[in-house]
């Protein structure tokens, strides 16, 4: 399969039309990751004097300096050189999803008009880090993809209408799990349908290094001096955050920033790094690359779902050994917050979700005979 890849590119510009150079920005994030220009442009490639050229360049064009130098200690940032390391981490944070959808998207048009072109696997999922990991697992395997990142509602429906075969939600563990089962319940259908099983993760307060405002729980969030940003309606992160809500009685209207929303986990926490928010909710890989800190609040399981008929299919049984290798189960660990359970284990729905299962004998004859 031929497939499209598309990145975000952005630039500054003064009113003369001279731009920022991308390769400074580019220089820039490898100082801040490495400590020194000297490695920045080794893992750049790019040589030591053509990289000072860019930075000198980019400090002339905003009349300040962008990297520091010390003798002894590398090379650091200077405040304007930070902010601009900022912008280009939430640009990525708040796009890569939804340009990797898209570019998925396109791909599987372009393969259409191509005789020869594969089968196509087609995944509908919510965004997590485990399902990312899966894409690039089954694009390195060679298996042809669709992947489109949506709600876990709209996952699950596409899968009820045919518009894909594999639909990738995140139900809660414990008191809400109940709920959320039957929010998904139009969807669900025991008898033709199976879960398959991908990874636990850890949903919960994102907030600054060193908790400054000391916020702890999700009652802090209505105190006047915490500005809080939010996941968009619709998914599945903002419906467990409501569902805590509402189970403890905090208005919405009384957290400042709850109508203010993010698309992606990551952009929430690069919204949160910026200083421009004090919280957001989310999962907590994100959190650690953002360096802040984390309060897991709750468990979920994130499954695939798929039609019974479509297990036997090829593409799907690839995608089965993909999930229950070693070498997945090993990257899925190794991010924050996740775990590895159950991974490509086929289970029925009622299986999975207690809510679902028949009510003992005893019970039944007990709710008939009142």
């Amino acid at each position: 399969m031929h497939e499209v890849h598309i990145r975000p590119q952005w630039t500054i510009r003064q009113p003369d039309g001279a731009a920022l150079a991308p390769r400074v920005i580019e220089l820039l994030v490898q100082v801040l990751e490495h400590g020194s220009l000297s490695s920045a442009c080794t893992v750049s490639g790019v040589s030591y004097r053509h990289a000072w050229e860019l930075i000198r360049q980019g400090e002339a064009m905003f009349g300040q300096p962008l990297v520091a130098m010390q003798r002894g200690k590398g090379s650091s940032l200077t405040p304007l050189g930070e902010k601009l390391v900022w912008a280009d981490r939430r640009i990525t944070a708040r796009l890569s999803p939804l340009l990797d959808s898209l570019a998925s998207e396109l791909g599987a048009e372009i393969e259409k008009l191509i005789p020869t072109a594969p089968t196509l696997l087609r995944i509908h999922a919510s965004h997590g880090f485990a399902i990312e990991a899966l894409h690039g697992f089954l694009a390195a395997a060679q298996v042809p993809g669709d992947l489109r990142y949506c709600g876990s509602e709209e996952a699950v429906a596409s899968l009820h209408h045919g518009s894909c075969d594999v639909a990738g939600f995140h139900v809660p563990l414990g008191a809400f799990e109940a709920e959320a089962v039957a929010h998904y319940g139009s969807w669900l259908n025991a008898g033709t349908q199976k879960v398959i099983g991908m990874a636990t993760r850890h949903q919960g307060l994102m907030v600054a290094p060193g908790n400054p405002k000391k916020i702890y729980t999700l009652a802090d969030l209505a105190r006047p001096d915490v500005r809080f940003i939010n996941r968009q309606a619709g998914s599945g992160t903002r419906y467990l955050f409501d569902l805590q809500l509402r189970e403890q009685g905090i208005a919405p209207e009384a957290i400042k920033g709850y109508e203010q929303c993010e698309f992606t986990h990551a952009a929430v926490a690069a919204f949160v790094a910026s200083g421009m928010a004090d919280a957001g909710y989310g999962v907590e890989t994100p959190a650690r690359q953002f360096k802040l800190d984390f309060i897991s609040n709750q468990v979920e399981r994130y499954f695939l779902l798929c039609d019974e008929r479509s297990l036997a299919a090829p593409i799907v049984q690839r995608m089965l050994d993909i999930l229950r290798s070693e070498a997945y189960q090993s990257a899925v660990n190794r991010l924050p917050g996740y775990q590895a359970v159950n991974c490509g284990r086929v289970l029925s729905l009622s299986e999975a979700f207690e809510s679902l299962r028949p009510a003992p004998a005893s019970k039944r004859r007990a709710a008939t005979r009142s």
